[in-house]
């Protein structure tokens, strides 16, 4: 039975999942995250547990992290805190409307490289930045700009929901998301609202969606007359969560809350389910 373990380059970072292998690390312990590069060193937060056997070809866990590793983390953490000073600082002496968004320092080549992520509203000429900061950091530079959504998910932040974003913990893709998912879930379409840290619109309004679609494709819509067990009486709301809807009584005009299973057809197909067989009503009869 195969097992599963997750860890992080960063506190409260994203996610990523390895096959632990022959190894067992605890949650804390420094382990290496097999890249093309070499092991990188990353933190596990996520001990191993067996899982169903059709998950598989994870990277398997490259074994711990030895001194020699930690010593060369560190140094690129302080590589990268002393780039993105030096970054900023030209940046503002250029007074280019950029800003910077993540470092990643990458050592393993001669001379190492170091990539600036930035974000900035429209395409920017950088070639007299990027040529001062080879001078001034002394490494191979390459500039990359981000998208609104990559540069949420790199910086990392708190959602309006209250946990860490989604793209920034365990969301891989980004999937299309549009108006209609808010519509068809009731939600209110006000930009404050339905859009996320990253000023687009969530991507969270994907997650439910499809359960909202199969339950309004089977259930009664608002304002239509419907059969219950405490009697007749016209829907008023849905609760998609519950699989239930809200029915006003025609008889009481109380209100009850009925699942989506025990409703019957519109009031015309009910008449006609409770119809004589050959035709007649019972009220003909």
């Amino acid at each position: 039975m195969p097992m599963i373990m997750a860890v992080s380059f960063t506190r409260y970072g994203r996610l990523y999942y390895l096959d632990p292998g022959d190894h067992r690390p605890a949650i804390g312990d420094r382990v290496l995250f097999p890249t093309d590069g070499g092991g990188e060193v990353a933190e596990c937060v996520w001990s191993p547990q067996y899982v169903a056997d059709e998950i598989g070809g994870l990277p398997v866990m490259a074994g711990f992290a030895q001194p020699d590793d930690l010593d060369r983390d560190e140094r690129n953490r302080r590589r990268s805190a002393q780039a993105k000073v030096a970054a900023k600082r030209l940046i503002h002496e250029h007074q280019l409307p950029m800003k910077v968004v993540g470092i990643d320092v990458q050592d393993r080549g001669t001379p190492p490289k170091i990539v600036v992520y930035f974000s900035a509203p429209h395409r920017v000429d950088f070639r007299d930045l990027l040529r001062d900061l080879a001078r001034t950091i002394d490494s191979k530079i390459e500039l990359r700009q981000l998208g609104a959504r990559d540069e949420a998910r790199v910086q990392g932040g708190i959602g309006p929901c209250g946990r860490d974003l989604c793209c920034a913990t365990f969301l891989k893709d980004f999937e299309p998301v549009s108006v209609r998912m808010a519509k068809d879930q009731d939600l209110p379409v006000n930009p404050l609202k339905i859009s996320g840290a990253c000023g687009r619109l969530m991507c969270c309004l994907k997650y439910e969606h499809p359960l909202y679609q199969e339950f309004k494709a089977d259930a009664p819509a608002i304002g239509t007359t419907i059969g219950t067990p405490d009697g007749d009486g016209r829907v008023i709301a849905h609760e998609v969560p519950q699989q239930a809807v809200v029915v006003r009584l025609s008889a009481s005009g109380q209100t009850c809350r009925c699942s989506r299973a025990d409703v019957c057809a519109p009031r015309q197909a009910y008449d006609a389910v409770n119809a004589d067989p050959q035709g007649a009503s019972s009220s003909d009869v």
